[in-house]
Parts: C-alpha cells; sequence; structure tokens
C-alpha cells in the first residue's frame, strides 16, 4: 500500500548527505535525485524513502506525533544504524533496546531536520 514516504528537509543538500551516509550503511541505494527531492531503497518496486524541499517554498516543519520507522533484519543493524545516525549528526531519542514485551527491539534517533525515526 505505500509507495513512498518523504520527509521534509531545510538543508536539501545536508540531507542528501546524511541519508546517502545512513541508507548506504543500511545496504539501500539512492533510487533518483532532483535538485529538490531524492529518494532511497532497493528498487522502484518497493516503497522508499524520500526527502524533498517543501514544495512551496515554506519551512520543513517535523510532525508532532509523527515517526518512520526504517526496517533491518538484525539486533547488530539497530545498534550499528543508531551509532551511524549519532556519527553523523543526528540526535539520540533512545538507546537501541528491547521494548514492550520484548519482542520489538529498536533505537530512536532525530534526523537532521528534526524528523523522528527508529530502526
Amino acid at each position: 500500500m505505500i509507495g513512498y514516504i518523504t520527509l521534509g528537509t531545510n538543508d536539501f543538500d545536508r540531507a542528501v548527505k546524511f541519508y546517502d551516509e545512513l541508507m548506504s550503511h543500511l545496504g539501500e541505494k539512492k533510487l533518483w535525485q532532483t535538485d529538490s527531492m531524492a529518494a532511497w531503497g532497493s528498487s522502484r518496486d518497493v516503497p522508499a524513502l524520500c526527502i524533498a524541499k517543501p514544495f512551496y517554498g515554506a519551512d520543513a516543519t517535523i510532525s508532532n506525533g509523527g515517526m518512520l520507522a526504517l526496517k533491518v533484519s538484525s539486533k547488530e543493524q539497530v545498534d550499528s544504524a543508531h551509532a551511524k545516525v549519532i556519527s553523523l549528526g543526528g540526535l539520540n531519542e533512545g538507546n537501541p533496546g528491547h521494548r514492550g514485551n520484548g519482542g520489538f527491539y529498536g533505537g530512536y534517533f532525530r534526523d537532521l531536520d528534526g524528523n523522528k525515526l527508529n530502526v
């Protein structure tokens, strides 16, 4: 059902560099880029993560209560990705660990524009 998710950015070049490094670290590739939008994923046949400058030129703002989860396949990938985000200047919003009844293992962070994600 989901084709892609888009996060807004106020510094497109900085955001592209951040997500280039993070997505490469997760084994994903850049699918395409224009002067105002870029997308990463494994192919154009599955959901992708996009960043974009707001279409009408207003400032990008973060979602209050919104969060995007990046799927990985192991606890080690969660730990590694979370550490990578912090090394790239992202903010820690919750160290990697078990959540709920122990069936979910995740780490939470904010990207350089303040968007909240977990892995």
